[in-house]
């Protein structure tokens, strides 16, 4: 297998299972080298960093728990440096919960989901913008937040606080890319619809997507590798004239 292309490092969020995980293989298999976080699978993690490694790029894993974000942010992104210069960041960790109504959720809940899923996007941002905008000395890059389909639906009587997570990160997504358009970097977003992966057995239903998925357009769930060919492509000179888009990934839904 030829050498890749070195195009950088690019950290990727929730890089050990599901979405991230294929989008950190897609990205090494692209050139990039990968820094991957994940929450507590081990594993799972170290499965990921061995295919990127298999690919011939550099890659490292660092548990980095984004309910806790301001130590697991700096820390993933000290491993990355490690690694050399950061031009690609894939803001995807995220967590559900059960269903619930709204007048169901409690304080805990909310704060857990709102932690992970937006406040860590806008701290792991913040710190890709400090190494890749052209203004901080950097040499440019692309953002791309794995937000869903849900943040346009509303997910009522599912899981509304989970929408609104994802409402607030296309909101990041559109306000960032005309904050750093001129500085080298894109931001993009891309809206995953029902993805056969680990995460709905975080949030008590493991079969929610292979049962809502048949009622999509197409007929069927998406595959995570489906999800990171989207994003991937975002982050590559093929996109260089695209920012501050959202791509729904969703089968037409």
């Amino acid at each position: 297998m030829p050498e890749p292309r070195a195009l950088g490092v690019a950290v990727v969020t929730g890089g050990g299972r599901g979405i991230g995980a294929a989008c950190s293989v897609a990205l090494a298999r692209l050139g990039w080298d990968v820094c991957l976080g994940y929450r507590a699978d081990f594993a799972a993690a170290e499965r990921v960093t061995r295919r990127c490694r298999e690919l011939g790029v550099a890659a490292a894993s660092v548990a980095a728990d984004l309910a806790q974000p301001a130590g697991a942010v700096a820390d993933l992104f000290a491993a990355a440096d490690r690694l050399g210069p950061v031009t690609a960041l894939v803001n995807n960790a995220g967590v559900v919960a059960p269903a619930a109504r709204v007048d169901e959720m409690d304080a805990a809940r909310l704060n857990q989901m709102f932690t992970v899923n937006i406040a860590a996007a806008f701290l792991c941002s913040g710190a890709a913008v400090r190494r890749m905008s052209t203004r901080h000395g950097g040499l440019g890059g692309s953002i791309v937040n794995v937000s869903s389909a849900a943040a346009r639906l509303g997910s009522p009587g599912t899981y509304v606080d989970y929408a609104a997570s994802k409402g607030a990160l296309d909101t990041l997504t559109k306000g960032l890319a005309q904050e750093v358009a001129a500085e080298g970097i894109r931001v993009n977003g891309v809206r995953p619809g029902y993805i056969d992966t680990e995460i709905h057995a975080s949030g008590g239903d493991p079969e929610r997507a292979r049962r809502l998925g048949a009622a999509v357009p197409l007929g069927r769930p998406g595959r995570a590798e489906e999800v990171a060919a989207a994003v991937t492509w975002l982050c590559t000179a093929q996109a260089s004239y695209v920012t501050r888009a959202m791509l729904d990934v969703t089968g037409g839904r």
